[in-house]
């Protein structure tokens, strides 16, 4: 199997509801135009929104309905300042902060949101990784 990838889905609640807060409120531009998904390109990877009953379905297995699935995707920023700045643009766009950002053990900042459907989305500055003008992140 290759190092890499392809593609994270979230399972929502309201499909209608979550394309909103990424596209209307976040800014994000989706790429299809398909009932029942929607998909976004990322750089190097695509972030699909599906309803959470289908997905759930899809993958055989019984959802209990927890708000915290153990895991965090994340939004690296180029600096503290749009860490803060991606943080209130999530909050003006309906989510919830959970962590404001703060200096962090490692030498970086970090605060973290939940989006409507409780996914959870860290927003960091880790300044010893490089972020290229296409937004990819690599370790420095």
């Amino acid at each position: 199997m290759d190092q890499r990838l392809s593609l994270v889905t979230l399972g929502v609640a309201d499909l209608e509801r979550a394309a909103r807060f990424y596209e209307a409120g976040l800014g994000w531009k989706r790429g299809n135009r398909d009932e029942g998904v929607v998909f976004f390109q990322m750089p190097g990877m695509i972030l699909a929104l599906w309803s959470r009953v289908s997905l759930a379905e899809d993958a055989r297995v019984k959802d209990a309905g927890g708000t915290f699935g153990g895991m965090a995707l994340a939004y690296n920023a180029r600096s503290r300042e749009e860490a803060n700045a991606v943080l209130a643009e999530a909050k003006a766009a309906g989510a919830r902060i959970l962590k404001p950002a703060e200096e962090t053990s490692w030498g970086g900042y970090s605060g973290y949101f939940a989006d409507p459907d409780d996914h959870v989305w860290e927003v960091a500055h880790n300044p010893f990784w490089k972020i290229d003008a296409e937004g990819r992140v690599s370790l420095a």
